[in-house]
């Protein structure tokens, strides 16, 4: 390790990775600090029974030629090689229910997105178009969406007030296609009275755009990062947890690990949650204002999920996902459950492996879980650089949530607790002790129209060297973190002078 870098960036998920490609690239020395046995943040992947599973990337958006994601990772050096599926392009989403046996597809292609819709509610034709070019009208009003200049979007305070739920009503009195439209709700964590419509609409556009799966795992995404920024000089570390950025003079002058390391630099990125980073940095540095915002801010619901190995050739494997709900009323509404109705909603997604046949491997199931669920055990610290048994009350715990989850799969899936060979579970402790977001919510900070400007955080800081990154700042998602990593750097590189590297590095297009 260097004795001084220009740039020491803190924790390697999509926007520190991204964040370091661009400054490297750029010619400044940089450093990428992770405390896991794995970079990659939500790109982790992990192995049982020599199967992988992701952690959180299960599919990706926007990736074929000349779209928005497709350019940024043209931009990073890693698009072409990328093992990706394409997905079932009449229906890589499926919305189901409980109470209705049809099966309601999200198509890829706008045209082919309305036609399918309009055949599965033919009286229907007139509000589903108008759905498709809000979404569209929508996603145009984000510049650095569409790799554009423009202004910030958050000048826009008519977007940050529109409702999503209310404004997808709006377009049919039917209930169960007011259902389909928002069926994929776990996109996002979508809540009736505070979730804006353009959360909804960046969520789903750019997978109606185009849908694939990664093979082998959203860490080879990873891996293209990590040679791609070695390739420019970085330097990265696993297990460096930083424990405390040490401020002098309103500037951070050394990020300090838990192992000792101390490690210099002129700039200090966090891709780390800011009420986190907010604490290693001493909170008394920081405007009382400031502070008391960033701690009041609440946090998306986290999730429980199930990650199942196969037994081999006893599943077919589906080249799509399913969004299941007790009833078209609960899409909104499923994370608001009780102990006895818990769980109201599931997605479930199955993994891509090199060379598979027909059959699949593993599926993943996902679902709501609040944190204080896991209340009990929040005192325990479990992951693969520190492993800490949470105790048996904790076992048996998770193998009755498993056991109700599968319940209700098997409901949509008829035996198919026969085809399972093993089960592994991760709760809000696990993603808050691998991801380190506060309380283990799945996508950051609740975006609430009734309070828009709360949750909008700045890359800048009052600390003239420290920024922000990652999917606290404007979006989640593979694209959102992206985009942070860019609006990040904007800041230190000029936003016109980034986006026109971007642009360049697609003109052979």
């Amino acid at each position: 390790m260097k004795k001084h870098y220009d740039v020491v960036i803190i924790g390697s998920g999509m926007g520190g990775l991204v964040s370091a490609i661009i400054l490297a690239k750029e010619g400044r020395s940089v450093c990428l600090l992770e405390k896991n046995n794995q970079y990659g943040g939500n790109l982790q992947t992990f192995v049982r029974e020599k199967t992988i599973f992701d952690t959180g990337v299960h599919y990706i958006g926007g990736l074929s030629k000349g779209q928005n994601l497709y350019k940024y990772f043209k931009y990073l050096g890693i698009y072409n090689d990328l093992r990706l599926k394409k997905m079932n392009e009449d229906g890589f989403d499926i919305i189901t229910f409980d109470d209705d046996k049809n099966e309601y597809k999200h198509a890829q292609g706008y045209e082919n997105f309305e036609n399918s819709l309009i055949t599965q509610f033919p009286e229907e034709e007139k509000g589903i178009k108008a759905y498709g070019k809000l979404l569209r009208d929508t996603c145009d009003k984000f510049p650095l969406y569409n790799l554009k200049l423009g202004k910030p979007y958050y000048d826009d305070q008519e977007m940050f007030t529109t409702p999503a739920m209310a404004t997808i009503h709006s377009f049919t009195k039917n209930e169960t296609l007011r259902g389909v439209l928002a069926g994929s709700n776990l996109l996002y964590a979508g809540e009736p009275d505070k979730t804006p419509f353009y959360v909804h609409a960046l969520s789903v556009n750019s997978y109606i755009e185009s849908s694939y799966r990664c093979v082998n795992g959203g860490s080879q995404i990873t891996k293209l990062l990590i040679r791609e920024f070695k390739k420019y000089g970085g330097d990265t570390f696993k297990h460096s947890e930083v424990v405390k950025l040490q401020c002098e003079d309103k500037k951070i002058k050394t990020a300090i690990t838990k192992d000792g390391k101390v490690v210099n630099g002129d700039l200090f990125i966090s891709n780390i949650e800011p009420k986190l980073t907010l604490k290693m940095v001493g909170e008394d540095n920081f405007r009382k204002s400031f502070r008391n915002r960033i701690e009041q801010i609440e946090s998306t619901v986290a999730a429980f999920s199930i990650h199942v190995v196969l037994k081999p050739k006893t599943f077919k494997y589906l080249n799509k996902n399913y969004y299941h709900y007790k009833n078209a009323n609960s899409v909104w509404d499923s994370h608001s459950y009780t102990e006895e109705s818990w769980p109201i909603s599931y997605m479930l997604s199955m993994g891509v492996k090199k060379d598979m046949d027909e059959w699949a491997d593993q599926f993943t199931a996902i679902t709501y879980m609040k944190y204080e669920d896991v209340k009990p055990w929040e005192g325990t610290f479990n992951t693969v650089a520190n492993k800490n048994e949470r105790g048996q009350t904790y076992d048996e715990f998770k193998q009755q949530k498993t056991e109700k989850l599968l319940a209700e799969i098997e409901k949509k899936f008829p035996n198919i607790k026969d085809c399972i060979q093993s089960i592994y579970t991760s709760t809000p402790l696990s993603y808050r002790d691998y991801i380190a977001c506060n309380e283990g919510g799945m996508y950051g900070y609740v975006k609430d129209i009734n309070n828009p400007l709360k949750s909008i955080i700045s890359p800048k800081t009052k600390i003239s060297n420290l920024l922000f990154t990652g999917q606290s700042l404007n979006m989640h998602g593979i694209l959102g973190v992206t985009i942070s990593g860019v609006v990040t750097c904007s800041e230190i590189l000029g936003r016109e002078y980034l986006l026109n590297k971007i642009l360049e590095a697609n003109k052979a297009e």
